[in-house]
C-alpha cells in the first residue's frame, strides 16, 4: 500500500502517524487490513493509525514507537530520523535484530 501518512505530535510529545489517503494498492482503491488483529481487523487502511508512541531521541530522531504494516497486519518496533532539508524521513521497523527500512518523502 502506497499512501500519504500525516504525522502529528500528541500533547505528551509522542508522534503518531495516520493514513490520510491511498495512492496505490494491489487490493484496490479502498484496501482493508485483513491481516490485522483486534480493533483493526478488516478496517479500512485509510484513516488507520499505523505509527504511534515515537519519542524524541535527539535532534530530528525518534524511537521507542510501534509501526503497523497494513499489508500484513504485523507490528514492529519503530524509529525514524528526519534527514537534512526536511523532505526525507527514514523509517524503520524491527523484530529482534531483523529490520526493514523505508524512506518516506514529504510532499
Amino acid at each position: 500500500v502506497k499512501s500519504i501518512v500525516e504525522i502529528t505530535q500528541a500533547a505528551n510529545g509522542t508522534l503518531t502517524g495516520k493514513v490520510v489517503d491511498i495512492l496505490h494498492s494491489d487490493k484496490g482503491p479502498n484496501p482493508v487490513c485483513d491481516g490485522c488483529e483486534g480493533a483493526n481487523k478488516n478496517k479500512p487502511v485509510k484513516g488507520m493509525t499505523i505509527l504511534w508512541n515515537l519519542k524524541a531521541d535527539g535532534a530530528n530522531k525518534w524511537s521507542g514507537g510501534t509501526i503497523l504494516d497494513p499489508a500484513n497486519g504485523k507490528t514492529y518496533k519503530s524509529k525514524m530520523e528526519l534527514q537534512p532539508g526536511g523532505t526525507r524521513l527514514d523509517v524503520s521497523g524491527c523484530i529482534a535484530f531483523i529490520c526493514r527500512a523505508q524512506t518516506w518523502q514529504r510532499e
